[in-house]
């Protein structure tokens, strides 16, 4: 990529050598965002990436997953909520909790 900025994620997620990275793309009909999923590893001086994973790494990327998800999700509520639709948060009895701003 010579004389061009370096694309980066909006937000990335890391546990330990877990990481999820979220990306925006910008689409016809609106942002869009896409999650890649990588464990890190040292080889020799150099750290690297991998897409795969063996069964100690898979709790980690539950974890991670489930919070790319959340984030995700608070994204595609921050557009409505600046349009002026107000949301609200309910506890387990039904009542209202609070109001998102």
């Amino acid at each position: 990529m010579s004389g061009s900025t370096k694309v980066r994620p909006v937000h990335e997620v890391r546990m330990g050598r877990i990481k999820a990275a979220i990306w925006e793309n910008d689409t016809q009909n609106g942002a869009r965002h896409n999650v890649t999923i990588s464990r890190l590893y040292r080889d020799g001086d150099q750290w690297k990436d991998s897409g795969s994973f063996g069964r100690d790494d898979l709790p980690l990327v539950a974890k991670v997953v489930d919070q790319a998800h959340n984030y995700q999700s608070r994204l595609s509520v921050e557009p409505l909520s600046r349009a002026g639709f107000v949301w609200l948060r309910f506890s387990v009895r039904g009542s209202v909790a609070s109001q998102l701003e």
